[in-house]
């Protein structure tokens, strides 16, 4: 299986099921929030979301390749945020993931079509 057709299963699964095996050990992640090196980093920030977020989505609204080396994937986050009042919040964005010669992912980053202030705002709106 191509990996744009395993990382597109893995979406559809997200946060649970996530296929590792298709990151460098050493893959470079960076979004609004985070940066850091390192693919059980990575796997320990994705186990964070799904310990303490309930009803994690990650919608894809496309994925291809922009080069023989890049994917590029445009998505919608959502999740109800683990708060009394449980509010649902959301991130549409985008991410560009990097190959490797070795056809593993080497950087994966997220681009959010929102600031940081207005995620933050969403625990707040009634």
């Amino acid at each position: 299986m191509d990996i744009l057709e395993q990382i597109r299963l893995d979406y559809q699964r997200f946060p649970d099921d996530q296929s590792y095996h298709l990151y460098a050990e050493d893959v470079h992640f960076k979004d609004p929030l985070n940066q850091f090196r390192g693919v059980d980093r990575y796997r320990r920030m994705i186990g964070f979301i799904s310990h303490w977020f309930k009803d994690v989505n990650l919608q894809l609204h496309g994925i291809e390749y922009s080069s023989p080396s890049q994917i590029d994937t445009r998505w919608t986050l959502s999740w109800i945020a683990p708060v009394p009042w449980q509010p649902r919040m959301s991130i549409p964005g985008r991410s560009e993931l990097g190959l490797g010669e070795d056809g593993k992912v080497i950087s994966h980053i997220d681009y959010w079509d929102c600031s940081r202030l207005s995620v933050l705002k969403q625990l707040f709106a009634l």
